[in-house]
């Protein structure tokens, strides 16, 4: 009975040396609370300190906090991402930023709002006071910028041909991008064709000089062979055939081989090619060209392209009529303006955007064929919703804005549609009801763990 009554009494000492030291630890964790603190004047900074000192943020000397001895005891924050860190007043964790939640010591529990933010995920939920913008729907005036090259007018191009098959004797062009003049002489042929109908015509005229059908169908044969009524005249006063016949261009512009005029659209890079521009003609004299063979095309550089290509967001804006003001390379100071005359219903080889014709004059200009130029195209008039472009942030495939709840922001997921200077379209998503962040990066540390709330 005796032993009994002693481990009773031993169980009771051992409950009290607890209960004391419990007591004790709770006592020496007030007193830490209530030790002097020193902390910044500002509150966004915070930043504490057990000595006085500076703000290592903005420099401003640190002041000593007040606290009362109810409030150490009962009342403190604490971080929701980080329990380790306890403060006697409101502010920011000097860790990840977020702001400090109530924590009430003692038998209360936490209310149900600093709960619910404890429990938000950090990437699903972010506590701020930013400034907040909201969509807006108006009309914009729509100006697209647009980058292109100048390339010959190929409605202006004309082609210089063989009448008759023959031998070159005489090659007055000699190389390429030579400027000819309509009416100019550009090479001799020696024909045993024409040579022929020149004999059949002569003997016409000498033996039977009465047959006047016959002796005109002679001559319209010549002309039709490529015999100029100049030549032919001199055949029929001379009385002996010519052994070449002249052959002159009919258009005024540059000239290029047949061969090498496949693709009228002259490529930006392809007139700075040295090696192509001086490159030797492959057409020599001596050589034998066929009946009907193209020899040469000629381009007339005073009526010509400027080929813009436009982008995708911008397509759907684009229409023909649309002004445009050309700004060329070569003189940044005369730019002029012009009209889309032409939208191409295909993507060019290699190339993902859209390619319109600007027909011009350049006969005053005298814009070099091959020069870049820059482009701005007018006249388009877009009735939608608007946001600032710092308030969207881009995740690749999605856009998110940071929409206001609460005391924080939320991560949702847009439709956006173009990007017009300093704005951005709202296709959906948002209402006009929705406030958003007006810089969506403030709210974010990375891309790649924003959890999205996709709109219902």
């Amino acid at each position: 009975m005796k032993i009994s009554y002693l481990l009773w009494l031993l169980l009771v000492l051992v409950f009290l040396a607890a209960c004391k030291d419990k007591k004790g630890a709770h006592a020496e964790h007030v007193q830490s609370v209530q030790k002097e603190m020193y902390t910044c004047p500002m509150p966004e900074d915070s930043v504490y300190s057990e000595k006085p000192g500076q703000c290592p943020k903005c420099g401003m000397d640190l002041v000593k906090m007040e606290h009362t001895e109810d409030e150490a005891a009962d009342v403190v924050y604490t971080c929701p991402m980080h329990p380790e860190i306890i403060r006697n007043k409101p502010g920011a964790c000097p860790i990840c930023g977020m702001a400090l939640v109530k924590k009430e010591t003692g038998n209360q529990k936490l209310g149900d709002a600093e709960l619910a933010y404890l429990l938000k995920p950090a990437n699903e939920f972010v506590l701020s006071s930013i400034p907040v913008t909201s969509i807006e729907k108006r009309g914009e005036q729509i100006e697209i910028e647009a980058l292109g090259n100048i390339t010959y007018d190929t409605r202006q191009a004309g082609s210089i041909s063989a009448r008759v098959s023959g031998r070159i004797e005489k090659l007055y062009v000699r190389y390429r991008y030579q400027r000819v003049t309509k009416g100019q002489h550009i090479l001799d042929i020696y024909s045993p064709e024409l040579l022929t109908a020149q004999q059949n015509l002569l003997f016409l005229l000498k033996n039977d000089a009465a047959n006047i059908t016959f002796i005109e169908a002679a001559k319209e044969k010549l002309l039709l062979l490529g015999m100029s009524a100049i030549q032919l005249q001199q055949v029929i006063k001379t009385g002996k055939p010519s052994m070449t016949i002249a052959v002159y261009s009919e258009y005024s512009g540059h000239i290029h081989e047949a061969a090498a005029t496949a693709n009228m659209s002259i490529p930006a890079g392809l007139m700075k090619d040295i090696s192509l521009i001086t490159e030797e003609l492959s057409l020599k004299e001596g050589m034998y060209i066929q009946k009907g063979q193209s020899i040469f095309t000629v381009f007339n550089p005073g009526r010509a392209w400027a080929v813009l290509n436009i982008y995708g967001d911008n397509q759907s804006l684009i229409k023909t009529g649309n002004t445009v003001r050309v700004i060329p390379e070569t003189s940044p100071g005369n730019d002029f303006r012009a009209r889309i005359d032409f939208i191409e219903p295909f993507y060019r080889k290699e190339s993902k955007t859209l390619t319109v014709r600007v027909y011009f004059d350049n006969t005053t200009l005298r814009i070099p064929i091959g020069s870049q130029v820059r482009a701005t195209v007018f006249g388009n008039s877009k009735e939608a919703y608007w946001l600032p472009k710092e308030a969207v942030l881009s995740l690749g495939m999605d856009k998110v804005a940071f929409r206001k709840s609460g005391n924080g922001f939320e991560a949702v997921r847009i439709n956006a549609g173009i990007t017009h200077q300093k704005h951005i379209q709202i296709l959906s998503g948002l209402s006009e009801a929705d406030s958003v962040a007006i810089n969506a990066q403030y709210l974010m540390d990375s891309e790649s763990f924003i959890k999205i709330k996709a709109e219902k």
